[in-house]
C-alpha cells in the first residue's frame, strides 16, 4: 500500500497556471498543487506542526465536517489538540510515526494507522521519531441521541482490516470498512475506496450523504455533477449532498481513496 504525502513547496515560476482546481455550486477539486507552501496553516496548541485545510462547514455547500492534512515536525505535537469537546475526530496516518495517547492508553501510528476518537476524550499526539510525520484529520461535531452512547475510541491499521469487495465486481471495487454499519452509535464513516485497474463507480451515486475524498494512491476519470474529472494522488473531491458521482480507474495501477460520510441520523429540519 502507498500513500501520498504532500510535502509543500511552490511551483516553479515557469509553471503554467492551468490546473484542474474548480469550485461549483455541487462540488470542488482541490488539486495536489494547492497543498503548498502559501495555503499552509498553523494551530494554537501545537508546536512543530503546519496543515492544509481541505474541507470547512460552508452554510449551502457541505456543512458536516472539516478536513485537514497535518504535517508534524520531529519533536513537534500537542497535549491538548482538540478545542471543540463536541467534536469527534478519525485520525489516519500516511507517512512517519506519531505517538497517540488516548485515556492514558499509548498507541504507535504508522502509515496505515486509524484512530478513531470520540467526542470529549482526552488525548495526545506527538512525533517523538527523527523524520517528519503526516497525518489526515477528520472532525465532525458528534450528533447524540437519546438511549445511545458515543462510540469509544479505538486504533487499528488498514493492513489489519479486510476489504469488502462490492457486490458483483470480483474485486475490482472494494471498501475497507473500519466501523460496523450497523453500529448505529457512529454517525459518520471514513473509509478506503478501492479499484483495481478498470474498475469503476458503473452508475451515478446521488444520495443525501456529503463526501470529502482524498485520493491516496492512483488516478482515474471521476463523473462530478455533469462534469468528467481527472484526478490523482494529492488532489481532494468535496461533494455537497446528492451530487451525482461516479467514475472509471483506467490504471496502469489500483485507485484509492480516503472516504469520509455522514450517516445514520436524522435530517435537520431547521433551516
Amino acid at each position: 500500500m502507498t500513500y501520498h504525502v504532500p510535502r509543500g513547496g511552490l511551483p516553479p515560476q515557469t509553471a503554467l497556471t492551468t490546473d484542474r482546481a474548480r469550485f461549483t455550486e455541487a462540488y470542488a477539486v482541490v488539486p495536489a498543487r494547492t497543498q503548498s507552501d502559501i495555503t499552509a496553516s498553523y494551530l494554537p496548541g501545537w508546536t512543530g506542526m503546519r496543515m492544509w485545510v481541505l474541507a470547512r462547514p460552508l452554510s449551502g455547500f457541505a456543512e458536516t465536517f472539516s478536513q485537514y492534512v497535518v504535517e508534524v515536525a520531529p519533536g513537534g505535537g500537542s497535549d491538548d489538540p482538540e478545542a471543540d469537546a463536541g467534536a469527534e475526530a478519525v485520525l489516519f496516518v500516511v507517512d512517519g510515526a506519531l505517538e497517540l495517547t488516548v485515556a492514558e492508553e499509548r498507541h504507535t501510528l504508522e502509515p496505515g494507522g486509524y484512530a478513531y476518537l470520540p467526542p470529549a476524550v482526552a488525548w495526545t499526539l506527538h512525533n517523538r521519531s527523527e523524520a517528519t510525520a503526516t497525518f489526515h484529520w477528520v472532525r465532525k461535531a458528534y450528533q447524540r441521541v437519546p438511549g445511545l452512547d458515543a462510540p469509544e475510541p479505538f486504533v487499528t491499521r488498514e493492513q489489519d482490516v479486510a476489504p469488502i469487495e462490492m457486490p458483483g465486481t470480483d474485486g475490482a471495487w472494494s471498501t475497507t470498512r473500519f466501523v460496523d454499519t450497523a453500529d448505529l452509535r457512529h454517525d459518520m464513516h471514513v473509509n478506503i475506496v478501492n479499484f483495481a485497474p478498470g474498475g469503476a463507480i458503473p452508475f451515478p451515486e446521488t444520495h443525501v450523504m456529503e463526501h470529502g475524498l482524498y485520493v491516496l494512491e492512483g488516478k482515474a476519470v471521476y463523473l462530478l455533477n455533469t462534469d468528467w474529472v481527472e484526478v490523482e494522488a494529492g488532489d481532494f473531491m468535496w461533494l455537497r449532498a446528492f451530487c451525482p458521482q461516479a467514475c472509471y480507474a483506467g490504471g496502469p495501477g489500483p485507485f484509492r481513496y480516503l472516504l469520509y460520510k455522514d450517516v445514520n441520523r436524522h435530517v435537520g429540519l431547521s433551516l
